[in-house]
């Protein structure tokens, strides 16, 4: 891998998403691109906060505005700050037009975008996954890795797999721009729906090309709902994982990677998640 995109929100920005990214282009000698997104419309203050005793007051609005590019500055200059200490390579993208197709254009020429699963670049406060970040990972052009708003070391790779080209396309590009995670535990985990389920579907391919990649992969089998299963068994991992899905797209038909299964384990759990798009 050799370049990684960071989306980071000037005025709520994200020391959880900086740590990945730093992590990740350190380990991989990549150069990170710190994506610091503006939109005309995107403030820290509202309406009511401009207000004087004759209406709107333009030196609250003056101060307002400066308050807020100060304090994006300052997150550009942390993250700068953290990124030299790292001895990682960064660049600095700022673009003042809207942060959704901003970040789309970022992915066509980026290895590996990364952003928090918190992330509304507005005002308003939503849970996670946000509307922007539905949005974002249904149009990216790149995987995606969505990180939790806390940092944790990545201890452990599941991936999931479903018997879809997807969720095998998610592991090849994983593998790919990922090797450094190769050495890491790994499992992979299958959901059928019958009560007493056999194997994998396609078990001789997927064990071989699993093997190719990650020769001491473990396989789980369960059964029942996936979404229920796959929330259940990792809430109760003692390793702290980092989770390869594939399928995040609108008009993909998949058994059972749809956005609901990501929208799952991004509202569930405070774990990352490598996503990609199979087209």
């Amino acid at each position: 891998m050799k370049k990684i995109s960071a989306v980071l929100d000037g005025l709520k920005f994200s020391e959880a998403t900086m740590k990945y990214a730093i992590r990740m282009a350190a380990d991989t000698n990549a150069l990170l691109t710190g994506v610091f997104p503006e939109s005309y419309l995107y403030h820290s203050f509202h309406l009511f906060d401009m207000v004087g005793n004759q209406g709107i007051s333009k030196v609250k609005l003056k101060h307002l505005l400066e308050k807020d590019q100060a304090t994006r500055h300052n997150a550009i200059a942390i993250f700068k700050e953290h990124c030299k200490r790292m001895e990682v390579d960064c660049v600095i993208h700022n673009d003042k037009t809207f942060p959704l197709e901003d970040l789309i254009k970022e992915s066509i020429y980026s290895d590996l975008l990364m952003i928090g699963g918190h992330e509304t670049m507005n005002n308003i406060n939503e849970a996670a996954p946000t509307t922007f970040i539905d949005n974002l990972l249904s149009e990216t052009q790149c995987p995606v890795m969505v990180v939790p708003s806390k940092y944790q070391d990545i201890q452990k790779v599941v991936l999931l797999y479903d018997g879809s080209p997807s969720s095998v396309f998610a592991v090849k590009m994983f593998n790919y721009l990922l090797p450094l995670l190769r050495d890491l535990e790994t499992e992979v985990i299958y959901v059928s729906g019958e009560d007493n389920p056999k194997d994998l579907p396609e078990n001789k391919l997927i064990r071989e090309f699993i093997r190719c990649h990650c020769p001491l992969a473990k396989y789980i089998i369960l059964s029942g709902d996936p979404d229920e299963q796959i929330v259940a068994y990792l809430k109760n991992e003692k390793l702290n994982p980092l989770v390869v899905l594939g399928a995040y797209q609108r008009g993909v038909v998949s058994r059972w990677f749809r956005s609901s299964m990501a929208d799952k384990l991004i509202s569930q759990l405070a774990v990352p998640l490598f996503i990609t798009h199979y087209r």
